[in-house]
């Protein structure tokens, strides 16, 4: 018997997953990831072992607490903060309502909750100088709360520094004076603060380079948590930068946490791009790396050098498996199953319902694709290479302006979507609709010749592949074989790096069901069961 210890194989958290922040309780681990636009607002994963991991809430679910109606993708919640301290969970967010060009309108709170699944607090605003705030509680009892600052004046660094200012829990505010502790490395782009007290010392982790190939996170600390900051001799504690072929690249954006024996973990952002080809479909994910503390009191990779590791050694810790996700969901309780969200508004009832038809998924025609405020589309993250996501939908339009199917979306530049609609002299037909994310200059395409006809009632199976980076739709109708439809699109448009570049989008690919009824009548569209396996 082999006593071996265990591996941890990266990424933790599979498919879009960025900016991660982690915190121990006991025996438990929490994650918290950014969600952007999606809707409810950071996931959280709960792990016993730091190796299996389970998504257990989505805490801002309320209109009190968030409402991203007209906010453009990419924007919505960044970068959350999630601690536990005086019995409680602490989780602090940005609301990010512009980014694009000179301004950014980022506007932070902090809400929480005795326990992880709730029910969580209203918000409490604490500032908008900036976005990825986290929130330190001091030995002393003191509460002191970070985030980096947006200049936005012309010839003036934009990420101009870390801003630490003390937060009163009475008053439920920020209080006394504002200063910028730190300024950065020649790295630049400096954001992602996270605050640790060890031996004497503040360190400071942030991230750098920002968030595609130059990422990275760098470590500095001092005697004094206003400053001055020294920083760490490499600079960074991880990044891919010097190391193109590692299948972990993008690192950035980290968290530490020390388990029950001290040993020392870092969690962070990454991506997995295939070799030779920048662009990461399941965007940007969660890594995990084993840590050591130096004589000289400098945090390391446990491996050594900067370059993240794809497996990584466990600790030691009993392992803790959790049921995997159910490939298939019949819609047939009360809730929306955890693997699924819709798009900015708390207002889901207006969009979807799973009681006026039992055991289906209802989807009311709303705005067109890429609205940014009342769009019916309902989906799970693409966490695999190659997958398959199947569907039934009983769909029946009056006109050509309602459809509803099957889609895998990015954003609303980004998406490949098969859908029942209707056509003068034809009635019912199957058709495509893709935008091929050439942006700001894209356009809906029509790839098909002709649209397939339909029956005038039933329903019909769709069935989407994603193999080799080809994207591919099926459909069938009255259980007929499978049939090809259309052209094998290339599923890697559906990436950060597609469209606006890995600077400017910053969620992942998804699969889903979609409604749409720009005449504004609210045509349903019922949807039986949805699956998604990897290949």
């Amino acid at each position: 018997m082999s006593n071996a210890p265990q591996k941890i194989r990266n990424p933790i958290l599979p498919g879009f997953n960025p900016d991660p922040s982690i915190c121990r309780v006991g025996d438990d681990y929490y994650i918290a990831t950014s969600t952007f636009e999606w809707y409810p607002g950071v996931q959280i994963h709960h792990s016993k072992d730091l190796k299996n991991w389970r998504l257990v809430t989505r805490p801002l679910n309320r209109p009190e607490q968030l409402d991203m109606r007209g906010n453009p993708d990419s924007c919505g919640i960044w970068a959350p903060c999630l601690t536990h301290a005086d019995g409680l969970f602490w989780l602090v967010y940005t609301d990010v309502k512009r980014y694009d060009g000179s301004f950014k309108d980022t506007h932070n709170y902090i809400v929480t909750a005795a326990e992880i699944d709730g029910p969580w607090s209203d918000p409490i605003y604490t500032n908008s100088s900036g976005f990825d705030p986290s929130l330190y509680h001091d030995d002393d009892g003191r509460k002191w709360h970070l985030n980096m600052i947006w200049d936005h004046r012309v010839s003036y660094n934009s990420f101009a520094g870390i801003a630490l200012q003390e937060f009163d829990p009475v008053a439920n505010k920020l209080t006394g004076p504002i200063r910028n502790i730190f300024e950065g490395t020649p790295l630049g782009l400096t954001e992602g603060p996270h605050l640790y007290k060890r031996d004497g010392w503040y360190y400071l982790l942030t991230a750098e380079g920002g968030t595609a190939y130059t990422h990275a996170v760098t470590l500095a600390r001092s005697r004094r948590i206003e400053g001055p900051y020294e920083v760490h001799p490499e600079e960074h504690v991880v990044t891919a930068r010097f190391d193109p072929d590692n299948p972990v690249q993008r690192a950035g954006h980290g968290d530490i946490v020390e388990t029950q024996s001290g040993e020392t973990y870092l969690v962070h952002l990454m991506g997995r791009p295939r070799l030779g080809q920048n662009r990461c479909q399941m965007g940007r994910e969660t890594a995990i790396q084993k840590c050591v503390w130096g004589e000289d009191g400098w945090l390391r990779l446990a491996a050594g050098g900067l370059a993240p590791e794809e497996e990584v050694t466990a600790p030691d810790l009993p392992s803790h498996p959790f049921a995997e996700e159910p490939v298939r969901h019949d819609f047939d309780g009360p809730e929306l199953p955890l693997a699924f969200q819709w798009l900015r508004t708390p207002y889901p009832e207006r969009l979807f319902s799973l009681s006026e038809r039992p055991g289906h998924l209802r989807l009311y025609g709303r705005e067109s694709i890429g609205s940014f405020f009342e769009q019916s589309l309902v989906a799970r993250r693409q966490t695999d290479y190659n997958y398959e996501a199947e569907t039934l939908v009983d769909f029946l339009p009056e006109n050509a302006q309602q459809t509803a199917g099957l889609i895998a979306y990015y954003g609303r530049y980004q998406f490949f979507y098969l859908a029942i609609a209707w056509r003068e002299g034809m009635g019912r037909v199957l058709t495509i609709h893709a935008c091929p994310g050439d942006y700001p200059g894209a356009f809906l395409t029509a790839p098909l010749d002709a649209p397939v006809s339909l029956a005038e009632i039933g329903s019909v199976a769709m069935k989407v592949t994603v193999e080799d980076m080809a994207l591919r739709f099926w459909y069938r109708t009255d259980g007929e074989d499978w049939q090809r439809i259309g052209p094998a699109f290339d599923a890697t448009l559906l990436a950060d790096e597609s469209g606006r570049g890995a600077h400017a989008n910053f969620t992942g690919a998804f699969v889903g069901m979609h409604a749409m009824d720009v005449s504004g009548q609210a045509l349903p569209a019922d949807f039986d069961y949805f699956s998604y396996r990897n290949l």
